[in-house]
């Protein structure tokens, strides 16, 4: 193990062996479909949590961030692996409670102890979580100590851009964030939204009309910046591999060094199927 344990949420959409690879540790975050509630990544795959979403008359589904036990837990077995300090990377704290939960289990700890536990806020989602803890993993290996890997985290955070399509209005309603009216509205129209997360929230980047001019301005804004890391993301969206490779082009970014994934229960409720697009980790 490196001298500074890396640790992030499953709301980073961050698989299994990507982490395994990355040595990055991932503690779960909670979905509950009515009166099942499943541990994130541990209960319910990504593509169950698909299949869950789309089951015909299916609730929709509500998230929990990890409780502070669980991050206590995660921090207590680190260190009696040999980690002497610990950064953890958290989805951001406009879009769930984990961060909080991480920052009050390290405040359950000692001083000395507390000073060795470090809390980030990505002021992102999904993979775009991934990508910023992907830096701290690859700074933690060069053997950088707790406080230079925060620093460098930090100063990345504004290099991520998330951009992602929705095939669908229903899911937005669904879970709240636009009125049946302007849904109903959107959907006769065909508008397509782009949504985006700027300081921590998510927003519209655009409302374009039909799936073609929506791809189009989707590789627009995603090519806007040369790439320094892709990722892409979909929720069960189809030709997402000829979309990557669009991408790739676009960006003059090697297709086999693009990580394509599943998003997952963080982000996937409101985008629904469908949604397609990728995070770029923008080169300084």
């Amino acid at each position: 193990m490196s001298r500074v344990a890396i640790v992030t949420d499953s709301a980073s959409d961050l698989p299994p062996d990507q982490a395994a690879a990355e040595n990055i540790t991932v503690v779960p975050l909670f979905v509950t479909f009515g009166d099942k509630e499943y541990v994130a990544g541990v209960e319910l795959s990504s593509e169950d949590f698909w299949r869950e979403l789309t089951a015909p008359g299916a609730p929709f589904p509500k998230t929990a961030a990890a409780a502070p036990g669980a991050f206590q837990e995660t921090f207590d077995r680190l260190f009696a692996e040999g980690a002497q300090e610990i950064v953890y990377v958290g989805v951001g704290s406009k879009l769930s409670e984990t961060v909080g939960s991480a920052k009050v289990a390290r405040d359950m700890y000692d001083d000395a102890t507390r000073s060795r536990i470090h809390v980030i806020d990505s002021a992102t989602a999904s993979m775009g979580v991934w990508l910023l803890a992907g830096v701290a993993a690859r700074a933690a290996a060069d053997g950088k100590p707790g406080t230079e890997i925060v620093e460098e985290v930090e100063r990345r955070r504004s290099d991520v851009f998330l951009y992602v399509a929705l095939d669908t209005l229903e899911y937005l309603k669904r879970g709240g964030r636009i009125s049946p009216a302007r849904a109903a509205i959107g959907s006769m129209l065909s508008v397509k939204p782009i949504i985006t997360v700027e300081d921590g929230v998510v927003d519209t980047a655009d409302r374009p009309r039909t799936r073609t001019r929506a791809r189009a301005r989707l590789l627009e804004l995603l090519a806007a910046k040369p790439a320094e890391e892709v990722a892409i993301v979909h929720g069960q969206a189809e030709n997402v591999e000829e979309f990557a490779t669009e991408l790739a082009t676009s960006l003059k970014f090697p297709r086999e060094r693009m990580t394509v994934t599943l998003m997952g229960a963080s982000v996937g409720p409101h985008v629904g199927p469908g949604a397609y697009g990728a995070v770029i980790l923008a080169k300084r």
